[in-house]
């Protein structure tokens, strides 16, 4: 960990330039050996990922982890975070990996065992910190409720991601941006500044990736780098001191991504299709019902989530 010695802005100066040219040399390194895609069957303009490298999450995730360990402060807590980051993005990597998608029950176990260990660390190492915010007021909560309720939204964000990652580009640039509003009611609160330097060290991981998977791409980052998005972003959340936040700062990531599982679940264990009109998830209704591009889309839904965050930051007080 260099960030103990020398002056801060030049360490500041050396991360910002080594970050990203770690991830888009080991992107290089092993493009080819990185699996490829057998395109989505269902997915709008899905067979068109076909043969395009897949599972580029592992270089990124590997390269942020690398990074924040010789560029941040190490502690246990965030050593654990590590770990479950590299645990949600080993799962997802084989994943994509297989040759058959893995059953949606494991999957939702294994995430559901990482979201818990999340859960429980963060809750260990920040009781002062669980709370719940609304309308200017802030109620404590007990840390084992806390608990319980972190692990929900550390598992809803996994998958909010996951879903959302459909289009190039789009679920890395709405969680950059989700990312950056967190990151800004961190500083505005001063809960951890450990979490600024990380959100800016996953921006910087995040640039050579976006580089390969602007469209029309050549690159995705499967499972691997979604769900340990998912993951980042939940901790992230959990950092402002009000887990409340997850709603306006992460509302285009959960509408999107969410609205298909309870639309799933609706029909398969309560037998009713309320939303039989909505294609899922929500950025295929407005590409194959709406008629939007990708780039609409794609613009169109971060500057909904930009608005939304700049209002959401300027009323923190």
């Amino acid at each position: 960990m260099l960030t103990n010695t020398g002056n801060a802005k030049l360490i500041a100066i050396i991360a910002a330039v080594f970050t990203p040219l770690l991830c888009a040399v080991l992107l290089k390194l092993f493009q080819n050996k990185l699996p490829k895609d057998q395109g989505r069957e269902f997915a709008v303009d899905g067979k068109k990922s076909a043969g395009k490298i897949r599972g580029a999450g592992i270089v990124f995730i590997i390269s942020f982890i690398i990074c924040s360990l010789l560029f941040v402060r190490i502690s246990i807590e965030y050593c654990i975070y590590y770990a479950m980051l590299f645990l949600g993005m080993l799962t997802g990597y084989l994943d994509d990996r297989s040759d058959k998608p893995w059953n949606e029950y494991k999957k939702g176990l294994l995430d559901l065992f990482i979201s818990a260990g999340t859960s429980a660390t963060f809750v260990y190492f920040n009781q002062g910190l669980t709370n719940i915010g609304f309308f200017g007021l802030s109620l404590h909560i007990h840390p084992i409720i806390f608990g319980v309720i972190g692990t929900v939204l550390i598992w809803m964000l996994i998958n909010a991601v996951n879903c959302c990652d459909g289009i190039d580009g789009f679920s890395s640039v709405l969680s950059i941006v989700s990312f950056v509003s967190a990151a800004a009611v961190i500083i505005i609160k001063n809960t951890d500044k450990n979490q600024v330097a990380l959100v800016a060290l996953m921006i910087l991981t995040l640039m050579p990736y976006l580089w390969k998977n602007s469209e029309p791409s050549t690159m995705m980052m499967g499972d691997a780098g979604s769900r340990a998005l998912g993951l980042f972003l939940a901790v992230l959340i959990m950092k402002t001191g009000n887990i409340l936040l997850v709603i306006p700062l992460c509302f285009v990531i959960c509408l999107d991504g969410l609205i298909g599982i309870a639309k799933v679940s609706m029909i398969r264990f309560l037998h009713l299709n309320v939303m039989k009109k909505i294609r899922t998830p929500l950025h295929d209704h407005f590409r194959k019902n709406i008629g939007w591009s990708n780039t609409q889309v794609i613009y169109r839904f971060v500057i909904v989530q930009a608005l939304i965050s700049l209002v959401t930051v300027l009323s923190i007080r």
